[in-house]
């Protein structure tokens, strides 16, 4: 999810995961205790997300270490490629640890201040960016590959942006790249959370290519062995692969007998009522499992969503990511999303108390103070 990372599993054995054997050449920080692992090969760079047992969840230190470098390898002239990768085989990035933040706190504010400047690197970067997506990718992690040149996965990728469930919203970009999917998927996976695995991440458009997990170390050797990378060189490479498993790729998307209802119920609503009101009319088993998930999610949150969604459908992503400051920015002085990260991350109990907890309460006024001019305490606007 786009800031919180929900799950914590053991890392994988070190001796036989894939992407902990780090490239060959000069290694910028040599402890394999560094969370962030930054790699000069040649001209090319390597980052490793190094923190498996918080399933390589982002932080404030990871972003500062991140996009500094990004910038110095985007400007410099003998660089040709970045690859971004994530330790063990459970996650590439869970998303971002940010559960020991309080309200108003400075700390999670540079977070999201910082995540967003790195995101918004990511976009901008001159020579190609390769993210190699193995394991669960959310939130933050989706803010570390979406918005680069390739993204290449495997059929343990493990996508979702399942921020209303605590309160917050679809953020890293998410008001951009989201709008940007076929039809209504996208409103659909912001306001439900609802997760895609494997080949889905590329049928959805999320993902640039699809490659078997059993070849990913092959993959990442190849690219490294590119003398003079390019977009078309890279691209040619990445289809080869993914053209020895055709009769895999040729899997139906698992979301395709539903895509009609999807933008039946999401696509002609012009609030999130309509969106429930649709799915009540429609009856099905599917449409009723939908409303079970959106009940549950902050009323506030989906609304802001919805309201995101269609503004950056508009956006650039840099206005975007400075919209989205904003909105992140007044949360951290609301009740729902502490309450959520509470009930979620916390006491665990799964039972968030929202405040409005209907929607009819979220009034448009609420809705706008996150959009608003005149934000939050020592507030400063998203410089990029």
């Amino acid at each position: 999810m786009a800031n919180i990372c929900i799950r914590r599993l053991l890392p994988c054995n070190k001796h036989t995961s894939w992407n902990t054997l780090y490239p060959i050449g000069k290694r910028m920080m040599s402890s394999e205790e560094e969370e962030v692992i930054l790699t000069k090969d040649g001209n090319k760079g390597v980052i490793v997300l190094n923190r498996p047992k918080q399933l390589n969840a982002l932080n404030l230190t990871m972003t500062r270490k991140l996009y500094p470098q990004l910038r110095k390898w985007d400007m410099d002239s003998e660089m040709k490629m970045v690859i971004i990768k994530g330790t063990g085989d459970k996650a590439f990035c869970a998303g971002g640890d940010i559960k020991g933040y309080g309200v108003g706190s400075p700390a999670g504010l540079d977070f999201f201040r910082e995540e967003y400047r790195l995101n918004n690197q990511i976009g901008s970067m001159a020579i190609p960016y390769v993210a190699l997506i193995n394991g669960i990718v959310m939130g933050g992690g989706v803010g570390l590959s979406i918005h680069g040149a390739y993204r290449v996965v495997t059929e343990k990728a493990v996508f979702a942006m399942p921020e209303t469930a605590i309160g917050f919203f679809p953020d890293v970009g998410g008001s951009h790249f989201l709008p940007r999917l076929p039809g209504k998927l996208g409103l659909f996976l912001a306001l439900t959370g609802n997760r895609l695995q494997g080949r889905d991440l590329f049928k959805a458009g999320i993902a640039t290519h699809f490659v078997c997990s059993e070849r990913l170390d092959e993959l990442e050797k190849d690219l490294l062995r590119m003398q003079k990378p390019d977009l078309k060189g890279i691209d040619a490479l990445l289809t080869r692969y993914q053209e020895q498993w055709e009769a895999d790729f040729k899997k139906e998307f698992s979301l395709k007998q539903y895509i009609g209802r999807i933008n039946a119920a999401f696509g002609a609503a012009e609030s999130v009522e309509q969106i429930f009101e649709n799915l009540k009319k429609d009856q099905s088993d599917w449409a009723k499992q939908q409303l079970e998930v959106l009940s549950k999610m902050s009323p506030t949150s989906l609304k802001v969503t919805f309201k995101a969604f269609h503004d950056g459908a508009k956006m650039s992503l840099p206005e975007c990511l400075k919209m989205e400051y904003r909105i992140a920015s007044q949360m951290m002085y609301q009740h729902d999303f502490f309450e959520g990260v509470r009930a979620q991350l916390i006491d665990k109990d799964r039972n968030p108390k929202w405040k409005p907890d209907r929607l009819e309460e979220v009034t448009e006024d609420h809705v706008n103070l996150y959009f608003s001019s005149a934000p939050p305490p020592n507030f400063k606007e998203l410089q990029l």
